[in-house]
């Protein structure tokens, strides 16, 4: 298995990062092959259904690229799009493997672009702009996630004083890239939505609020793409005082654990998920060993949890306890500077 880092690379965003960063990944053991050197802010990265092609989107710019994945992991640069809006943050690949889809922050949208027979990404066949409090503003999209039947994309929106904070839900359509409107939530005012991860049996969804520094579960129903909100919890500890940042949110592989990790706090939240109902209780907290827990990921076919701390330059790694859902950090680090997103492709 390879193992690709996107990172942060400008001074601006204070970065150390110097291009995606690839490791291969061999019964745990990580070794790193090489860095591929690339427009600035590699941020968030995704892979093609096959497995042969990998996109990344630059943060705080306008900008996709496309790269074919070698035999041994590496990569060959292919091509660039326009994201359609400034800051792109998140990329994913629809079911059918045609489409990618991208949402932009600052740029308030959400779009498809299509994927060419060579693996490259064609100029956007569909946008949606997502209208602010008047014309002149917008809501700031932070993902862009399928529902598991990939017939529904799940856009999560926060208001920063002139949008909306909500969770804008759209049907798909896959021969075209179109997507259209079919339900909207507005979320607590200053929450900051900003990742959903969705349940197997696709009847739940839990978001993780920025600001709110909050976990809110919604029911789904995957006939409508309708959203019912049931629960909120707090992703702090309620003798903590300070200023947070709620960043990841991860459901470990048998899901009866849910995980979101905390800036500033610099912690992983716990929660055990009722099966019957998926109700939220806090199981605690645990140190995310390093400084700013941006991203976190279950590394596959195993129970660890990996956590990147974007201000530390490090990977961390934990372990799911099966009966209580603690993690128990492995005394495992990885080096890699200004890390910001991993994703992992099978040899």
């Amino acid at each position: 298995m390879f193992a690709y880092i996107g990172c942060r690379t400008t001074r601006e965003r204070n970065a150390r990062g110097k291009g995606i960063s690839i490791f291969n990944v061999t019964n745990n053991v990580w070794r790193y092959i090489s860095t591929v050197h690339t427009k600035a802010n590699p941020s968030y990265l995704a892979i093609d259904r096959t497995g042969q092609y990998l996109y990344a989107v630059h943060g705080d710019f306008n900008l996709i690229t496309s790269f074919a994945i070698q035999a041994d992991g590496n990569l060959q640069y292919m091509s660039e799009v326009n994201a359609t809006g400034t800051n792109p943050v998140y990329i994913t690949i629809n079911k059918s493997n045609t489409f990618a889809f991208v949402a932009t922050l600052q740029g308030g949208t959400v779009a498809s672009f299509p994927i060419k027979p060579d693996g490259s990404l064609g100029e956007a066949a569909s946008v949606q702009h997502l209208p602010g409090q008047d014309a002149a503003n917008v809501s700031f999209a932070h993902q862009c996630e399928f529902d598991r039947s990939g017939n529904f994309l799940f856009v999560p929106t926060q208001a920063r004083h002139v949008g909306y904070e909500r969770i804008w839900v759209f049907a798909v359509c896959h021969k075209t890239g179109t997507l259209t409107l079919v339900d909207s939530v507005q979320s607590r005012c200053y929450s900051e939505p900003r990742h959903v991860v969705v349940s197997d049996d696709n009847r739940r969804v839990y978001l993780v609020n920025e600001k709110g520094n909050s976990v809110t579960y919604y029911e789904f129903c995957e006939n409508t793409g309708r959203l019912t909100p049931v629960q909120i919890v707090s992703s702090l500890p309620e003798t903590y005082t300070g200023e947070g940042q709620a960043s990841a949110i991860i459901l470990d592989r048998r899901e009866e654990f849910l995980y979101a990790t905390n800036r500033l706090h610099d912690s992983i939240a716990m929660y055990r998920i009722n099966k019957h109902t998926g109700f939220l209780t806090s199981v605690g907290w645990v140190s995310a060993m390093g400084q700013t827990p941006r991203f976190g990921s279950r590394v596959p076919d195993s129970d660890e949890i990996v956590v990147a701390n974007e201000d530390s330059d490090t990977l961390q790694f934990f372990k799911v306890q099966e009966a209580s859902g603690y993690l128990t950090f492995l005394d495992k680090t990885v080096h890699t500077e200004s890390p910001t997103c991993i994703v992992f492709n099978k040899a």
